[in-house]
């Protein structure tokens, strides 16, 4: 028999944290997080999140042991401000039995019903900036540390339970050998003559700090057209300025700006922290943190995070300086392969970025949707 049980302590918080590291031990594909950035991301005290957003966590239980875990997640902005009626459900994990798989989204469903939503949809987190999506594809590759990994049978059980695919994502990556620099310089040059702009570089974190507000401005107006975009508010602008700038190298942020100073385009890369977070195994101390640190200096990977460029200045070839000036940067610390974030496929513009690296599609994931009967 299967038993669901909302967690409402902290230790509930930490049992539904720590599950998968059960669920993937021993997996050499699966990258865990860090137990108390995880435990704090679901505290209304420290998460700005909750100002506009619902969740209840819960835990389904067989012969007293856990045997999966789920989010119900609403984001209110998207509710009253954009109109859709979406019930979210995030962090799904589960054995290999599908009762427990439909136990976990009938409590998600009937949270649905209570507020009048629609449908369902997930995995998804809070926002844009969690992770996304079922892999459907690339089971064999190790995941990245801003992406869920998960069994080929979660596709199976979930498309049993009437589910569709909704919004699909592919991942890639590419080798720095492959690219031809040389041109991307010669292409740098000329937008930067021709729109009066500059590339801005840094070499402290310090440097970035001011910058961090008009960055996230610009990331929301440049992310707006896309139908699953909801916008980040001040208060988690503050907050995801403080949980990953120290975790990113400042030579590996672009900036580019108009002759007036103003902020055009940015792009954040960041070293693999894969291998360093497994093995951490969930806890910085005593020794993770070193595992992370030793990754930030001498990754030869590198994980492109975030590209943001103002409406007006899309399609200008502006991406050929912020390639040129990464690639500055890479060269000198002996990069090897850059990978991407998963991005959505309808997102034709960003894969023209990636079309002349040659790129490897080597995972892919979806979200999943049922309407609400």
């Amino acid at each position: 028999m299967i038993t669901i049980k909302e967690v409402t302590t902290k230790k509930g918080v930490k049992q539904f944290v720590k599950f998968p590291f059960a669920l993937y031990k021993n997996n050499k594909y699966w990258v865990p997080p860090i137990i108390k950035d995880e435990v704090d991301n679901f505290d209304k005290t420290k998460n700005p999140v909750f100002e506009h957003a619902d969740a209840r966590l819960f835990l389904a239980y067989k012969n007293k042991q856990i045997v999966g875990r789920v989010a119900a997640i609403i984001n209110w902005t998207e509710i009253k401000s954009q109109k859709i009626k979406k019930m979210r459900f995030g962090w799904f994990d589960f054995i290999d039995d599908i009762e427990v798989t439909k136990a976990l989204l009938n409590e998600v469903k009937k949270i649905g019903k209570q507020n009048n939503l629609e449908f369902l949809e997930g995995p998804v987190g809070f926002s844009n900036m969690d992770k996304v999506g079922i892999l459907t594809k690339g089971y064999d590759h190790t995941s990245t540390m801003i992406t869920w990994y998960n069994y080929a049978y979660y596709v199976n059980h979930i498309e049993k339970l009437g589910y569709h695919k909704s919004q699909k994502f592919i991942e890639t990556y590419f080798y720095f050998k492959n690219v031809e620099i040389s041109k991307y310089k010669r292409y740098a040059k000329i937008v930067k003559k021709r729109y009066e702009l500059k590339a801005l570089n840094f070499t402290s974190s310090k440097q970035i700090l001011p910058y961090t507000e008009e960055m996230f401005a610009l990331f929301n107006t440049s992310y707006a057209s896309l139908p699953s975009f909801v916008p980040i508010s001040d208060k988690q602008i503050a907050y995801f300025k403080k949980k990953f700038i120290s975790f990113i190298n400042p030579e590996f942020i672009k900036f580019i700006v108009d002759k007036n100073g103003k902020l055009v385009t940015f792009s954040i890369t960041m070293p693999s922290f894969a291998q360093a977070l497994q093995k951490a195994n969930g806890k910085l101390f005593p020794t993770g943190f070193i595992h992370l640190l030793r990754a930030k200096k001498h990754s030869k990977d590198v994980v492109f995070f975030l590209i943001g460029i103002l409406p007006e200045y899309q399609k200008k070839g502006v991406t050929a300086i912020v390639f040129d000036e990464f690639f500055k940067t890479y060269k000198e610390k002996g990069i090897v392969k850059t990978i991407s974030t998963p991005e959505l496929e309808e997102n034709k513009d960003i894969q023209l970025i990636w079309k002349n690296f040659d790129p490897i599609i080597y995972k892919k994931r979806s979200t999943y949707k049922k309407n609400i009967e």
